[in-house]
């Protein structure tokens, strides 16, 4: 599972394009390196921003993700409020800081949009997650010298398409889920540090006094 950014999701006005594709290296070499990359990590601490768009509506907001193997994630929302999402790679909760019930699902059964953020620090093999997985030269990246990649993720159901923006050290620094009803999240990372000390208790949920454990749906796209 790899699972991750208000302007409209790579607008190809505001950004440059990509470079020509005449100079471009083919798409096995980049998902490659890409692989290589991070399966030499061990974790990953970023600053993200996650836009999501659809339904008529609008909403932004961004914290601090620390990701560690295996498949262990922790999201801590700041802005626009606090939230908590994490995972110890065999249960998810998802709690707002406050309210009476944290809601507990087990991984297995988790269907999230931040599973390909998973992708980061799983045994990834890009060509292997994604079918038809190529170069999108009609996509503008935010830095103009990123590149970015399409593929359609063979495990996600409800996914048109997953983007891809990959720096030139072939770091994936944006990702953008397309879904079938029309809607878009978009995860951006920034001020990526890897491989540094992050102790397994960032990824336990300590349950606060007095509130109630929901099983189920965690339900935290329903702002």
């Amino acid at each position: 599972m790899i699972i991750l950014l208000i302007a409209p999701a790579f607008n190809p006005v505001a950004a440059k394009q990509q470079p020509s594709s005449s100079v471009l290296p083919p798409i096995h070499e980049i998902a490659k390196a890409v692989d290589q990359h991070y399966n030499q990590l061990r974790t990953l601490v970023a600053e993200f921003t996650e836009i999501y768009q659809g339904n008529g509506m609008s909403r932004e907001e961004s914290g601090t993700l620390w990701l560690k193997k295996p498949g262990k994630m922790r999201w801590e929302y700041r802005q626009p409020r606090q939230k908590l999402f994490i995972s110890d790679a065999k249960t998810a909760w998802f709690y707002v800081p406050g309210e009476r019930q944290a809601r507990k699902l087990p991984v297995k059964k988790l269907e999230d949009l931040r599973s390909p953020i998973g992708y980061l620090l799983g045994k990834t093999k890009l060509e292997r997650e994604f079918a038809g997985l190529s170069l999108a030269p009609d996509v503008s990246p935010i830095h103009s010298e990123d590149l970015v990649l399409r593929g359609v993720p063979k495990f996600m159901e409800g996914v048109s398409q997953v983007l891809l923006e990959v720096t030139p050290d072939r770091k994936i620094n944006r990702i953008v889920v397309d879904l079938e009803d029309g809607s878009t999240t978009e995860y951006r990372l920034g001020e990526q540090k890897e491989n540094i000390v992050v102790g397994d208790q960032q990824f336990r949920f300590s349950l606060p006094p007095d509130v109630e454990v929901i099983q189920g749906d965690l339900g935290e796209n329903a702002d």
